[in-house]
């Protein structure tokens, strides 16, 4: 499992700060996720907390942007799917509406705003390579920009751990 944490982003969205349990939990569900029947209880039982109460943390630091995301990780192509990096060019004044748009489709795994020429990078994860051609496809038409897109041609592992 992969949890990514930012306190930069919590303190620029206005969220609380990670206290002391929450830094815990995230160091802890930052790999090696327990493979059972029962993994949150799993992890609640070596820190000290009740299963629900991990939920609960889980949640309320996802809904304040404090996780940006916490699931599993894999190789889609394995299962016949495609990961595309993508980038448009935004003009300034329909950046958020363009976001937005981008956002709000299922493929659409994570946005970022960039210091660049192509400002705004997104990650498609699709079931197929036609779906992520159609995705892209569906962001121009609704956007009336061009997609410029990065299709995965080879699998890095670099397990980034952050101290939190």
């Amino acid at each position: 499992m992969n949890a990514c944490a930012d306190a930069r982003q919590a303190a620029a969205t206005g969220a609380a700060p990670l206290d002391a349990t929450d830094a815990l939990l995230i160091r802890r569900l930052h790999g090696d996720f327990p493979l059972s029947d029962t993994p949150f209880a799993d992890v609640g039982a070596e820190l000290g907390l009740a299963e629900a109460d991990v939920l609960a943390r889980l949640r309320r630091m996802l809904a304040e942007g404090v996780l940006s995301r916490f699931g599993p990780l894999f190789q889609i192509e394995r299962a016949g799917g495609q990961f595309v990096l993508a980038a448009l060019q935004v003009p300034e004044d329909r950046f958020d509406a363009i976001a937005g748009i981008v956002n709000a489709l299922p493929e659409v795994a994570h946005n970022y705003r960039r210091e660049h020429a192509l400002n705004m990078w997104f990650v498609l994860a699709c079931t197929s390579p036609d779906e992520a051609r159609q995705a892209c496809a569906r962001i121009e038409a609704a956007t009336g920009l061009h997609v410029f897109a990065f299709p995965k041609e080879r699998e890095f592992f670099v397990e980034l751990r952050l101290p939190v």
